[in-house]
């Protein structure tokens, strides 16, 4: 064994700092052969030599080898040691160390990782600063926190493709959205369009009916007109026969009144009726119940609609607005005779479905899209259908009063007192 090695401690790479023996022969740094042993205890494995292997039954009594001490020192302050050190490590020997810098405290190898400071530390730190700390060996803590490591690597990369599999997922969802969207997109145009197309085909075939009808009526009418004129002709004639008569003498006078004769002629109608009202009531019940459907349900739906999209309060703007006015400016010619039975009518919060709003003191409703509002019950009130009741009510009499729409049409009740059931007529 050469000069460097039977100096130097075979756990630190150092030399020897307080050598001791143990009772195998070998020779180490107390505290690194303190550090080993702790170590082992902790792993609860028996105590060996580091160098030779051999076991230990409980932990040897050390003591320092001062005669070792006196040459590692001699040979130390020479400068000799240091310098074979460096170029056995120049020359990559087997006890060199992996390329790590060297203490900054000390400039000397760093063999030791202190738990406490975080950092590599050389034997005299061990001695000094970090006697008190929690140590380990510099490779073990390397391979304690390469195991860290690896297992840090097999969570990204289940990360990595719990993150792949969820980033095909939404693309497939992307994808089959688009297919939805462009689906429901076509079925609603083409359901309009549909729709839109059977309307203007029967408006056109209901106008040609009423067309035909206004012709055939017409001509009937004409017809009976023609008629008549055609009999105020030939009565007059016959007047015309009389008064002549009544210039001829008595005798040509009596015998010829006797051939004066008063024409018989059937009735005719005066009346004028199309029918067409009592023929197109089936239609103008579909028109009314679809013209709901357009101007209340429909348009009800998809002010929901946009109002789920847009969010703003300000988008959510009501799109029916009844508002009764009593108190309607007169108008000369339209009202004559009903004035004197006008009436003043308040609608009754009661009975107002959640849906609907009231204001201006209860004489204006609004039908809202921003959904049912918080109402404590009442057994008047309107759940299912978005309707309201005036709070006044007439047991007799003739009454009048008005009303205003903001939009085309609205419906109309009228309750009777013992009847629970709403009979609607359109307005």
């Amino acid at each position: 064994m050469d000069g460097p090695n039977m100096m130097t401690c075979a756990i630190c790479l150092e030399y020897f700092k307080d050598p001791s023996t143990i009772p195998c022969g070998h020779n180490f740094c107390l505290a690194c052969i303190n550090l080993h042993w702790d170590r082992q205890s902790k792993q609860g494995t028996s105590l060996d030599c580091p160098k030779c292997k051999q076991d230990f039954p409980s932990k040897p009594q050390l003591c320092r080898n001062m005669d070792l001490k006196e040459l590692v020192e001699g040979v130390g302050s020479s400068g000799l040691y240091n310098a074979e050190v460096v170029a056995a490590r120049a020359d990559g020997g087997s006890d060199a160390p992996r390329d790590r810098p060297p203490c900054h405290r000390h400039g000397k190898p760093v063999v030791f990782f202190c738990n406490r400071d975080k950092m590599a530390v050389c034997c005299e730190c061990v001695v000094k600063e970090c006697a008190q700390h929690d140590k380990s060996m510099l490779e073990e803590e390397r391979q304690n926190q390469e195991m860290i490591l690896q297992k840090k690597e097999k969570d990204i990369e289940r990360l990595i493709a719990e993150t792949e599999k969820s980033l095909e997922d939404l693309s497939e969802n992307i994808d089959q959205a688009k297919v939805n969207l462009q689906q429901t997109s076509s079925w609603v145009s083409t359901k309009f369009s549909s729709f839109i197309k059977s309307l203007v085909q029967k408006q056109e075939a209901t106008e040609r009916f009423m067309e035909e009808q206004s012709h055939s009526t017409m001509a009937d009418a004409q017809s009976r007109h023609s008629q008549l004129e055609e009999r105020v002709q030939r009565l007059q004639e016959n007047q015309e026969q009389i008064q002549a008569l009544r210039g001829l003498s008595d005798t040509q006078l009596i015998q010829e009144s006797r051939f004066v004769k008063v024409p018989q002629f059937q009735d005719v109608s005066t009346e004028v009726n199309p029918g067409l009202q009592e023929r197109l009531s089936a239609v103008t019940d579909v028109l009314t119940r679809v013209s709901k459907l357009l101007h209340e349900d429909l348009e009800r739906a998809v002010g929901t609609a946009l109002a789920d999209r847009q969010g703003s309060p300000q988008d959510k703007r009501p799109i029916l607005a009844v508002v009764p006015s009593p108190a309607a400016p007169f108008v000369p010619g339209l009202r004559e005779g009903l004035d004197t039975y006008r009436c003043a009518l308040t609608f009754d919060p009661c009975t107002a479905n959640a849906n609907l709003s009231l204001s201006h003191g209860n004489t204006r409703v609004e039908h809202l899209t921003s959904g049912p509002r918080l109402l404590p019950p009442d057994e008047a009130r309107f759940d299912h259908t978005w309707q309201v009741m005036c709070s006044q009510g007439f047991q007799q009499g003739v009454h009048y009063w008005e009303m205003d729409v903001s939009k085309p049409w609205a419906f109309v009740g009228v309750r009777h007192i013992m009847v629970q059931s709403l009979f609607r007529f359109r307005k």
